[in-house]
Parts: structure tokens; C-alpha cells; sequence
């Protein structure tokens, strides 16, 4: 009887030890080794989570990660979003996280031309997991932009470029929030007496540096450009912007003719005085400082490209100048 209740007590203590390894296991000790990103949606399944993992890093033990994420139902409560799991996680860890959406941010970037809904829409929906029409359709709904206080005319204001740190299951609220913060940070008290100075208030200073940044990306410049644009609306001259022009055909012309400059519209800046009714692209930063910031050049009323035909330009105070200036840029351009 004593043999009996000893080896009782071992199989007992036995089955405790390996109750307790594998608690310990799944709870507390790592299933993985290396690092994956996992994409959930509304259609993803545990095994396909089991895939993805086992693509990216090595699951020690896929047996134990299956029985636990049945244990813990992550069929029924797994949530949409954006996982990191890495080799400090156990398998109870990454069940919970699904389940309860302990998301990690995705680096969503806003930057390049920026110049059309289309081009903002697809940077947005392949960033995240917002559908490229819902996108669009809110972009055009004005009751949903006038809380950015912005319109489906004037929408580019509502952005601001920039990287965000936001989880992938982000709404297009939250991205225009945080481009809220982002320009709400820029314009200080400081540069808001700058714009004042340059004769801008904010969101028109926003309009003059969607046009700078449509006419140059080479940074040295961009503040004279601001300047001779600056300069003539001191003069009452038309801005004579040739890319509102484009903007008015929507960026599909290759080359603007005169014929071109008689569209009209309140955008067409070669028609109509003053600055265009809202910005004709979304300005980065550094335009935005060109535009208070802005070198006068003595005087500057014309530009245009230089006859180097390198992305630069060449500024002048007078029509007769910058007909010359014109007329070598275009001798250049016959010759390439």
C-alpha cells in the first residue's frame, strides 16, 4: 500500500510539474524567435495569423499556440489592426493582445506632390486600412470638412506633411487630427507675426506656399519666389501662377499655352487678382517658411526658369529684363 501511495504521489507531483511547465510555457516563457508584423482585418482567421507568424519568425511550438488560442476563443474576439510580435512574447501574450486590439502604430507618411484628391487618397488607403472610396467620399462631403473648418474645394488645407505615428485601423478623423496638431504646432505666435508682416494671414500664407512649392523644390529659392509673388500683390499685379493654370486642368497639361491662361476660374491667378480662393497642393513645411520668411530681392517681380535647365531660376525687376531672361531659357530649351 505505501509503494502504491508513493508512486501516487510522483505520477500526482509528475502531472503538477508538467501542469506547471506548461502554464509556465504558454504564459510566460517565448513561442517565438525573430520578429513579425501581423495585419489583421475582419476576415482574418486564427490560422491566419498561424501563417503569417510562421512566414516572418520561427513559432517554437505551433501545437501549444493553436490549443491556446482556442482556449482563449481568439476566433470569436480577435480584433482588426496591427501586431508586432517579437521573441520576448509568450503565446497567452499574443492571444490577449488580438483579443483585446493591443495594436502597435504604423509610421504613416504624408509627403510628396500632394497635388490632387486622387494622389492623397491612395498615399492614405495603402498606409492604412481605410477604403480608397470612403476616403474620397469624405473628402467631398462638406459637412464632414467644415469641422476642419475646410471645404471639398479647399480640402489640402486640412493636411499638414509629416510622418505620424497612428494605428493602422485609423479613421480619416484621426488623421486630419493629428495634421490639426501638427499645423496648429507650426503656427506659433511667432510665425503668425510673421505672416502678419508679410501682409498673410494663415491660411493665406497656406495658399502662396502651395503655389512656391508648385514652382520649385530647389530650397535655396524658395523664399525669393515667395518674395516676387509677395511683391507684386503689394503692386496690385495679377500673380500670373502657371501652376493655378495647371491646377484648373487638373495637372493633366504638359505644356501650358496662352490659350490655356484664358480658362475661367478663380484658381486662374492669370484672370483673376489676388491669391486663388484655397492652396492648389498640400505645402510641406519648408515651404511654409519660405513664405514668412520671405526675400524680396530688392524689388523682384518676374522669374523664370534658368537657361541652365537645372531645376533652377532666374529673378528680374523689370518686364525688359525678364523677357531676356525668358528669351535665353527658351534659346536653351530649342537647343536640347
Amino acid at each position: 500500500m505505501k509503494t502504491i501511495i508513493k508512486i501516487l504521489a510522483l505520477l500526482i507531483g509528475a502531472v503538477a510539474i508538467l501542469f506547471c511547465y506548461n502554464w509556465l510555457r504558454d504564459n510566460k516563457m517565448s513561442n517565438f524567435y525573430g520578429k513579425a508584423d501581423l495585419y489583421v482585418t475582419s476576415e482574418t482567421t486564427p490560422d491566419d495569423v498561424i501563417k503569417s507568424l510562421k512566414s516572418q519568425l520561427k513559432v517554437l511550438s505551433e501545437r501549444r499556440l493553436r490549443k491556446v488560442f482556442a482556449e482563449k476563443k481568439v476566433a470569436d474576439y480577435i480584433k482588426p489592426g496591427h501586431y508586432r510580435v517579437s521573441s520576448s512574447n509568450s503565446s497567452v501574450y499574443v492571444a490577449r493582445m488580438l483579443n483585446n486590439g493591443w495594436q502597435s502604430p504604423v509610421s504613416f507618411t504624408l509627403a510628396g506632390s500632394l497635388r490632387t484628391k486622387a494622389e492623397i487618397v491612395r498615399k492614405i488607403s495603402r498606409q492604412l486600412q481605410l477604403d480608397s472610396a470612403e476616403v474620397y467620399a469624405a473628402l467631398e462631403d462638406s459637412a464632414f470638412l467644415a469641422s476642419y473648418d475646410t471645404t471639398p474645394e479647399t480640402f489640402f488645407e486640412a493636411f499638414f506633411p509629416a510622418t505620424y505615428d497612428l494605428y493602422w485601423t485609423a479613421s480619416l478623423s484621426d488623421v486630419l487630427d493629428r495634421c490639426r496638431k501638427a499645423s496648429d504646432a507650426f503656427w506659433t505666435d511667432d510665425n503668425l507675426v510673421k505672416a502678419a508682416k508679410a501682409g498673410l494671414t494663415r491660411r493665406e500664407a497656406v495658399i502662396l506656399a502651395s503655389i512656391v512649392k508648385s514652382e520649385s523644390k530647389y530650397k535655396p529659392e524658395l523664399s525669393k519666389i515667395a518674395g516676387v509673388y509677395l511683391n507684386r500683390i503689394a503692386r496690385n499685379m495679377l500673380l500670373q501662377a502657371d501652376p493655378t493654370v495647371a491646377y484648373c486642368y487638373d495637372y493633366q497639361l504638359k505644356r501650358i499655352l496662352f490659350r490655356h491662361l484664358e480658362f475661367d476660374s478663380p484658381y486662374n491667378t492669370y484672370k483673376y487678382p489676388g491669391l486663388p480662393p484655397g492652396p492648389i497642393c498640400v505645402p510641406d513645411k519648408e515651404f511654409l517658411e519660405a513664405v514668412i520668411n520671405p526675400d524680396y530681392g530688392g524689388g523682384n517681380l518676374y522669374f523664370c526658369a534658368s537657361k541652365n535647365l537645372d531645376g533652377t531660376h532666374v529673378f528680374a525687376k523689370t518686364l525688359e529684363a525678364h523677357n531676356r531672361n525668358a528669351k535665353a531659357f527658351q534659346n536653351a530649351l530649342n537647343k536640347r
